[in-house]
């Protein structure tokens, strides 16, 4: 099977990590596969916030899980967490940032290294500490959270089989 299919079709969420970083070069080519994304008309209204400092990932972590109402690691411990945010202003932001996000996703499996997106990031962001967070970083106030991309290494026990494909999934139209 083709190496790029193979990728799509074994991606998996991953949900426990070693505390071990991922390496930068596999960090860089997840990267600029995220700057790839199809965008609408070509604006490239998203922007990749990159968080490895592990103070500033449990800020963002208990900012995250305060939103959904409980008090646990919604990042499960992985050591590197891209936020994707994109420009409300342009029309497409959300499904540009979205398409970012799968390629993130799939470019950390090409790599070897596991992913998870993880949401919320729209209502972390919306808050007055998620607006200071992006302030601080030079992010500018028309940009929304779009989603987390969680990266790192899986532990054993972090990854599921996926499960069966639906058998309408696909519909041939007449």
């Amino acid at each position: 099977m083709n190496e790029t299919l193979e990728v799509l079709k074994t991606r998996r969420s991953c949900r426990k990590y070693l505390k071990t970083q991922i390496k930068r070069e596999e960090l860089d080519q997840i990267l600029e596969a995220g700057t790839y994304a199809a965008t609408g008309m070509g604006r490239q209204s998203p922007v990749i916030v990159v968080l490895q400092d592990p103070d500033v990932i449990a800020e963002v972590s208990r900012l995250n899980a305060a939103v959904a109402g409980g008090a646990g690691d919604p990042f499960y411990g992985a050591p590197t967490v891209l936020v994707v945010l994109a420009d409300r202003t342009i029309p497409t932001y959300r499904d540009d940032g979205a398409l970012v996000m799968g390629n993130l996703m799939n470019a950390a499996r090409a790599v070897g290294v596991d992913s998870c997106f993880i949401y919320r990031a729209r209502e972390v962001f919306d808050t007055e500490e998620g607006k200071a967070l992006l302030k601080k970083w030079g992010v500018p106030e028309n940009f929304e959270g779009i989603g987390n991309c969680i990266l790192g290494y899986g532990d054993e026990g972090g990854i599921k089989e996926a499960a069966p494909r639906k058998k309408d999934y696909v519909i041939w139209a007449k």
